[in-house]
């Protein structure tokens, strides 16, 4: 099924397809199921919004899984990482919430050091990716998180929900990328939860108080778009804001999902082919 929705998405026009990423949850691995889509399509982008990189521990490791994940895929992944905010995530992995960011940027120099071939065995290095590979996107909301995009990559992801939230992330990126002297601006992937169709709104509902709980629910169903009209005003609403693509992610699993969301957006997939 997961190998559908990819070949489905690919042959209907959209340019990327992407997972989200969650430890304690009855979901798949995040990794495992970008390689299917990849051993499945031939031209979309493979996206992660976002990974979790402390966690995961072992840098050599999760460095040569996306590269491996790249290769597999003829160089499609974009790779976004992020610390994580999950608090039972990080209960399972036994592993303390503080001091992740330096967790993080010491993974990701060595992740670096495993692409660019400088990490060997007896059996020489290990493979290199060309520069620039795997494409490279960091989350995160407060001034270290933007300066580690200036730093570091090549744009910033933004959370699932919270517009406003989204629109000061942007400025906050795009302020630190200025102060870092780089040229242009950092691309910003945003991600929206969307369900169309027959009893889309309770559909929506179930999906959104399940994953997020109640906590969060109302904050997520806010920005979850559930008709057509809802979905071309979020969409003009993200591009308006500086966002320079968006991640769709269906609130149900049925595959007919990909057709109607094809329909729906099907003047922004045509403006995208020509």
């Amino acid at each position: 099924m997961l190998g559908e929705w990819a070949v489905q998405s690919e042959r209907l026009g959209f340019r990327s397809v992407g997972v989200l990423d969650r430890l304690v949850y009855d979901s798949l691995d995040s990794l495992i199921a970008l390689a299917a889509a990849a051993e499945s399509t031939e031209r979309v982008e493979l996206v992660t919004t976002v990974l979790t990189v402390p966690y995961r521990q072992n840098a050599v490791v999760l460095a040569k899984q996306l590269a491996s994940l790249d290769e597999l895929s003829g160089g499609r992944l974009t790779t976004g990482l992020a610390l994580g905010g999950w608090p039972e995530d990080f209960a399972a992995s036994e592993l303390p919430v503080a001091g992740r960011g330096k967790t993080f940027e010491a993974m990701l120099a060595t992740m670096r050091r495993v692409w660019s071939g400088e990490l060997e065995g007896a059996g020489g290095p290990m493979p290199t990716l060309a520069s620039g590979r795997p494409g490279l996107l960091i989350g995160g909301l407060v001034a270290a998180s933007f300066a580690r995009v200036a730093r570091l990559a090549e744009g910033w992801v933004a959370p699932f929900f919270g517009f406003d939230t989204l629109r000061e992330g942007i400025t906050g990126a795009r302020q630190a990328w200025k102060e870092a002297g780089r040229a242009g601006r950092p691309r910003v992937v945003a991600a929206r939860y969307f369900c169309l169709g027959a009893g889309a709104a309770p559909i929506a509902d179930e999906y959104l108080l399940h994953y997020y709980g109640r906590e969060y629910f109302g904050a997520a169903r806010a920005d979850t778009s559930t008709t057509e009209e809802q979905l071309e005003a979020e969409l003009s609403r993200l591009a308006d804001a500086g966002c320079d693509d968006v991640v769709l992610f269906p609130c149900s699993g049925d595959l007919g999902q990909v057709d109607l969301l094809a329909r729906a957006v099907a003047d922004r997939l045509h403006d995208e082919t020509s």
